[in-house]
């Protein structure tokens, strides 16, 4: 009776200290598995609040020179403030502030870029720009709805570059890091034409421009499309960052548009940068492309939340210094 009372005991010895053991184990596994899990993400609750904002009917549709696109501005700038940006070279604010006569018009305007800087570790000699326009047609439409709000055009774009420097602002970032929201770039990128003349191009390695994120693409959800993809490889560099995250990156499909010359990344690849623009909407039907219709309500936050998480993990290793791409072929 006492060798079996002995024996029993035993084993409820050895089950319980395995037992005990597999549980310390598995607390390990756990406690590893939450050490690397990723402790930031893009936030959509500020995602929406940036984007709303910025399309809202008090912006007065943006246009450059007018009362609306002055307090577009000053939100940019109190958002570069709170997440803690610095200046760009030789500006003591976030205006680079500047004159000019658009075409048609015989009408000096003053506006702004709004620039902010995130100044690199190992490489900060090395700049990365990611820009917007923050720019649209103001409020001079026909009906009862007089508004253009440029909720797409460009408020989405500019939604990411606010949520990208409050990312990059947590992770860290090898290289030098220029966030930049572009004025007048409905007038003729004229706000990314004046900038691009007072840069040193060679220190510029890479230009990441968002325009009109708001919409499922022609390819589907999880998908965006990149304009100039065949000019340097910077697009095969973010295919194989995104490899595994279960979103693609695609060539502009639409050749005809020109697009790769029409928004403001062509200001920097002109000047030779790899500078290309992401956007997810399918612009040859898109019914709401320089109308009044342009409003908040019709995107989609979870397309602009996801495609700014893929922006930043398609770009990382850009920004961390061990990818560079090859620079832009510029034959229009």
């Amino acid at each position: 009776m006492k060798k079996t009372l002995f024996l029993l005991a035993a084993s409820i010895c050895i089950i319980s200290c395995k037992s005990t053991k597999n549980t310390t184990v598995e607390k390990s596994i756990s406690k590893k598995v939450k050490t690397e899990m990723p402790s930031f993400f893009i936030d959509s609750v500020m995602v929406k609040k940036h984007l709303y904002t910025l399309a809202s009917d008090e912006m007065e549709g943006r246009k450059s020179g007018t009362p609306g696109i002055e307090k577009a501005a000053k939100y940019i700038e109190n958002e570069f403030k709170r997440i803690g940006l610095t200046t760009f070279e030789g500006l003591e604010t976030y205006r680079q502030t500047f004159n000019f006569t658009p075409r048609r018009s015989n009408e000096e305007i003053t506006s702004a870029n709004i620039i902010g800087v995130l100044e690199g570790k190992s490489k900060k000699d090395e700049y990365v720009i990611i820009s917007a326009h923050y720019d649209h047609l103001g409020n001079e439409g026909k009906g009862d709805d007089k508004i253009y709000n440029g909720a797409n055009d460009d408020a989405s774009g500019v939604t990411g570059v606010l949520a990208l420097a409050e990312y990059f602002k947590k992770v860290g970032n090898e290289r030098t890091i220029v966030f930049v929201a572009f004025t007048a770039e409905e007038m003729g990128l004229i706000g990314s034409t004046h900038f691009g003349k007072g840069i040193d191009a060679t220190k510029f390695v890479a230009g990441i421009n968002l325009e009109m994120i708001g919409k499922i693409p022609s390819f589907g959800p999880n998908t965006a499309w990149l304009t100039g993809f065949e000019r340097s490889d910077f697009g095969k560099i973010v295919q194989k960052n995104l490899e595994g995250s279960g979103y693609q990156l695609f060539p502009d499909p639409y050749k005809s548009f020109n697009l790769f010359f029409r928004s403001d990344n062509a200001s920097l690849a002109r000047l030779g940068v790899p500078s290309h623009t992401f956007s997810t909407t399918a612009i040859d039907v898109d019914k709401d492309y320089h109308k009044v219709s342009d409003e908040a309500e019709t995107l989609n936050m979870t397309i602009i939340t996801q495609t700014i998480q893929a922006v930043a993990k398609g770009t990382k290793s850009i920004i961390d210094g061990k990818d560079t791409p090859t620079r832009v072929v510029l034959e229009e």
